[in-house]
């Protein structure tokens, strides 16, 4: 009895460090793909992609009695691929504009492209909206704001991006592009009147999330 129950302790040792050999195995694979990502990293240095919101040309903006907003703009929207060895796809972007966190124009979807190695893309959209209802207190406060001569408009673009290294590209993810776009009226018209509409040259730099 006392043989097998050494051989049984023999056993069981021997079962406990193939376990342990086991788990070292894998912490150790883990530990080589964390620093193969971070030499990656280290070496390609992602960086999100920069807009620029050039200009909006506003051919219409007014609110009617019955709370309903009408605008047609036209906007000129830059974006440049920082990377010297990484390029993007756009497979989906959708521009829309906002007036106080509200949507005020129906999204217009951009044209699917890739941006190389410190590529430029300009893209040139309508952005409209006809007949949209907003609360009272935003009606009003619209109203103010052009009375005032200033109106914040942000253009934003929500879609869809994927990273290029050599041969390889990832899976999709989600980009967001704030533009905040300052329209003056009145007597404090900046545009430049091109026949009923009028452009503003901003030049202004977008928040960018990925």
């Amino acid at each position: 009895m006392s043989e097998k129950k050494g051989d049984c302790g023999k056993h069981g040792h021997k079962r406990k460090k193939f376990i342990q050999r086991i788990c070292a195995g894998i912490l150790f694979f883990i530990l080589l793909i964390l620093f193969v990502v971070f030499l990656v990293w280290a070496i390609l240095r992602p960086t999100k992609p920069k807009f620029t919101l050039q200009d909006v040309t506003v051919f219409q903006f007014n609110v009617t009695g019955s709370n309903l907003l009408n605008s047609n703009m036209q906007i000129t929207l830059s974006s440049r691929n920082p990377n010297d060895k990484i390029g993007i796809y756009y497979d989906r972007l959708d521009v829309f504009a906002e007036y106080s966190n509200q949507q005020i124009t129906l999204p217009t979807r951009l044209p699917p492209t890739y941006e190389g190695h410190k590529d430029i893309n300009i893209w040139s959209p309508f952005v409209y909206g006809s007949n949209v209802p907003i609360a009272p207190y935003l009606a009003a406060s619209l109203s103010q704001d052009q009375n005032i001569g200033m109106v914040l408009i942000k253009i934003k673009v929500d879609g869809r991006v994927r990273w290029k290294v050599g041969t390889w590209i990832s899976g999709n993810y989600h980009i967001h592009v704030n533009c905040p776009a300052y329209i003056t009226f009145g007597s404090r018209n900046t545009g430049i009147q091109v026949g009923t509409a009028f452009k503003y040259q901003l030049v202004q730099p977008c928040g960018v999330d990925v």
